[in-house]
């Protein structure tokens, strides 16, 4: 009994069909994935482009007053073109736009780099197989799980003058009071809140790693801190560096926890998030986009830097070609 294959169909001039190449698509695929997407990309426009272009408008105008050829008191928008902008270089404004940018740009790094490494620690506590790791798991994830605003008021409470910190080391400081310590306060309450965050996430990474790797490691001789050094580390970075990406870009815009813990209008720990809220608030609403499109405009280069520089595998490509090869090599040893 014979079998036969159906014979490819041919085009209308009788030659074979062309092959297609690896990663292209048809017309019709391409409207279909435009039409797909469409519901999404309205959505982005909506609640991104629009009121980015909103504050970029905004913030060419400035609120004046003045009298009219009456006589009488009259108040509105005029058009200053970037003066909004130039006066974030010179002047009272300007001295508090250096001091924001400069606290927003010191909290930043410094929260992300003790986050990153006290998260690779918890991820590495995590990963471990022993009793109890499933405490440990949810114990260690609560602290990111509550409300910023509600971490903020726990620890201004563990912050008072007569709190439970002060306690601790035996002497009064006034932590939410200007000055260094209400930097150090917010660091505090930062760390503990979205440490969590980081070591989730490379938790996630180290769970694809394939054990056979470890094995064979182990076969040969690398004792703990060379599986650490050869293995984890690199194969973990992908998912690291994403993660380290996710905490900067979420620390840039740092406004609730200060807020909460310290205060408005304390120049110790003005970011740039709390003062376009305060220019808002008196109804300067051309400066506060000002500082607003300043700070969209330095996540956006953070981000550029980030990915372009050190690599960042947003799509995480990499990441899953290295644990290919990793464990295509870890097979071939054994």
């Amino acid at each position: 009994m014979s079998t036969s294959t159906a014979a490819p169909p041919r085009r209308p001039d009788g030659q074979p069909p062309e092959k297609r190449k690896p990663g292209t698509r048809t017309a019709g695929e391409g409207r279909m994935a435009a039409l797909l997407l469409s519901p999404t990309l309205l959505v982005l426009a909506l609640v991104i482009a629009y009121p980015l272009v909103s504050a970029l408008y905004q913030s060419l105008f400035r609120e004046e007053s003045g009298l009219d050829e009456d006589g009488f008191v009259a108040e509105g928008e005029s058009f200053v073109g970037l003066a909004n902008y130039t006066d974030l270089l010179a002047g009272e404004s300007g001295q508090r736009f250096l001091n924001a940018l400069a606290n927003t740009t010191f909290f930043t790094f410094t929260t992300v780099a003790l986050e990153t490494v006290l998260g690779l620690a918890l991820a590495l506590a995590m990963n471990r197989a022993f009793r109890g790791r499933g405490i440990l798991r949810a114990s260690i994830l609560i602290p990111w799980a509550v409300p910023t605003a509600v971490s903020g008021l726990l620890w201004r409470w563990i912050f008072q003058s007569d709190g439970i910190a002060n306690t601790l080391i035996g002497t009064e400081i006034l932590w939410t009071a200007e000055g260094f310590q209400a930097k150090a306060a917010v660091i505090i309450a930062e760390v503990w809140k979205t440490a969590p965050f980081i070591g989730l996430l490379v938790l996630a990474g180290m769970q694809v790693i394939p054990g056979e790797v470890y094995e064979a490691a182990r076969i040969d001789g690398a004792g703990w801190w060379r599986q650490l050094g050869s293995i984890t580390l690199p194969l973990v970075k992908p998912t690291l560096l994403v993660a380290v990406l996710f905490r900067l870009l979420d620390a840039l815009r740092m406004f609730d926890l200060p807020f909460v813990l310290i205060g408005p209008g304390k120049q110790s720990v003005e970011t740039l998030s709390m003062l376009a809220w305060d220019e808002s608030n008196q109804l300067r609403y051309g400066s506060a986009s000002a500082f607003a499109i300043i700070l969209f405009l330095y996540v956006a280069l953070v981000a550029i830097v980030f990915v372009k520089l050190l690599g960042a595998d947003v799509a995480g490509t990499k990441e899953m070609r290295n644990l290919r090869k990793a464990s295509r090599k870890a097979k071939a040893r054994s």
